[in-house]
């Protein structure tokens, strides 16, 4: 695959990626991404024959699934920036004889695809580490075909505790880290998609979550601040980034029940036609 040139922020999202290509299907949630990949192809009605568009691909779940239920008169381009996830993408792909997909290196915020070219356009998760989501909704909505429909799997202001427990101590460092802001909940969901021109916006909402050991939640830490949004953090003085960590894990603790840590994953699958 041919290289792309990506802006700092990019260049770390996909380096992260890059880094978690062997273990992203198989990692600590289990098969919980194939779950909701699945689940996002399902609430669109797609059909046989159709031409589908999966943004931020990674390792083909969307993508695979999708090429699935359109057999081979359709056809499925899977786009992502991390050439790790598609390498891994490939081997599945060509471990279950699919010939209707094709997989590409690019910045799925950057696409030049003719107008009306998709009849379905899938982003699965993926939606925060976006830098204008407003302008990519609108982006996309060009290469729907009418009535064509876009699917997208976020979360609720209320999902993964680590992200809530985090973005509460670093406010208190006068720092702000964005997450699931955006599209926290489905009136958020349903504004952002009418402004970017939907129509007919449905959101199904689903709970994936569970309890985990405080020394799941614990050990969060030292990974979340791998992640490109926290990065203001690693400016703090050494003794304040210890400051904060000690507050991170008490407040986790005040958190423990006698059957671990709920982590909330309130799961929201939006559909919506052009």
């Amino acid at each position: 695959m041919n290289e792309i040139k990506l802006d700092k922020f990019k260049q770390e999202i996909a380096a992260i990626y890059d880094r978690r290509q062997v273990t992203y299907d198989t990692g600590e949630v289990g098969d919980w991404h194939h779950t909701i990949a699945c689940r996002l192809v399902e609430c669109t009605d797609i059909q046989s024959g159709q031409k589908v568009l999966d943004l931020a691909t990674g390792t083909g779940m969307v993508a695979i699934e999708a090429a699935s239920k359109i057999g081979s008169s359709g056809e499925v381009i899977g786009v992502d920036i991390s050439s790790g996830l598609l390498a891994v993408a490939r081997q599945k792909i060509d471990t279950a004889g699919l010939n209707n997909i094709i997989l590409q290196l690019s910045d799925i915020e950057k696409l030049d695809f003719a107008r009306n070219s998709f009849d379905r356009i899938f982003c699965c998760s993926a939606l925060p580490l976006l830098t204008d989501i407003p302008a990519d909704l609108r982006l996309w909505n060009s290469f729907l075909v009418p009535e064509g429909k876009l699917g997208l799997c976020v979360f609720a202001e209320t999902a993964f505790v680590h992200w809530i427990i985090l973005q509460k101590v670093a406010r208190r460092y006068g720092i702000n880290i964005v997450m699931n802001d955006v599209t926290g909940t489905p009136a958020k969901c349903r504004s952002l998609l009418e402004i970017a021109g939907y129509r007919d916006v449905k959101i199904i909402t689903e709970q994936y979550g569970s309890y985990i050991p405080l020394q799941s939640a614990d050990k969060s830490w030292d990974a979340s601040l791998q992640h490109p949004h926290c990065s203001p953090l690693l400016n703090l003085s050494s003794p304040k980034l210890e400051l904060a960590k000690a507050e991170y894990i008490i407040e986790l603790e005040g958190l423990v029940t006698e059957r671990g840590i709920w982590n909330d994953v309130t799961t929201y699958f939006v559909v919506a036609k052009k």
